[in-house]
């Protein structure tokens, strides 16, 4: 008889990982979700390339160069945009360990104030926070994102996980749309069902 060690769980607030996406990081969820609605006609939302001054490359081969020292060029702005139904998209993706809020430190002043500007120029803009531990996903406006930034400022430095569940619609996780967040974008921001 082989006794074989007991794996323990990482995760002690939920013992239940979900199996469509064990061991799969939040970024390479919402890009699945991305390629899904892209090869579905869905939407076209695609991640943004971050602009980057390269100042150093190793050449010991030509087929194996590598950059050794580059720059950003300028501060991104959000992580993904696009379009879907014929409006524009423009979100930053973020993951927080905390159990119970996500730090506003993880979110710039030029991507809150990015978000505030599309949306004021009529994009649907928003953030998505991957509470990891507690295996749970919400977007949240850039109306509260721009509130609670500015908060931030003088008063509480995070977003309470109840502000969450107060003001943010949660998203369920999906096998094959693992972050289904135009389900969200159809019932509140399109008003349509899903």
């Amino acid at each position: 008889m082989i006794n074989y060690p007991i794996k323990k769980t990482a995760n002690p607030v939920n013992k239940s990982v979900s199996a469509a996406n064990r061991g799969m990081n939040f970024e390479s969820m919402i890009n699945q979700t991305n390629e899904f609605y892209l090869d579905n006609d869905i939407a076209v939302i695609y991640k943004k390339p971050i602009p980057i001054q390269i100042v150093g490359v190793d050449y010991k081969r030509r087929s194996a160069a590598k950059i050794t020292e580059a720059y950003y060029k300028l501060p991104s702005t959000t992580d993904y945009n696009g379009i879907y139904k014929g409006r524009y998209i423009d979100f930053e993706a973020k993951e927080t360990k905390s159990t119970t809020s996500f730090p506003i430190k993880n979110i710039h002043e030029h991507q809150v104030e990015h978000l505030r500007r599309v949306k004021e120029h009529g994009a649907i803009s928003f953030i998505i926070v991957y509470f990891s531990r507690l295996e749970r996903i919400y977007l949240l406006d850039s109306d509260y994102v721009t509130e609670y930034y500015n908060r931030a400022k003088t008063g509480r430095k995070s977003i309470a996980l109840e502000e969450f569940e107060e003001h943010a619609h949660f998203i369920k996780e999906g096998y094959r749309k693992p972050v289904d967040y135009l389900s969200i974008v159809d019932q509140y921001y399109l008003n349509e069902k899903s």
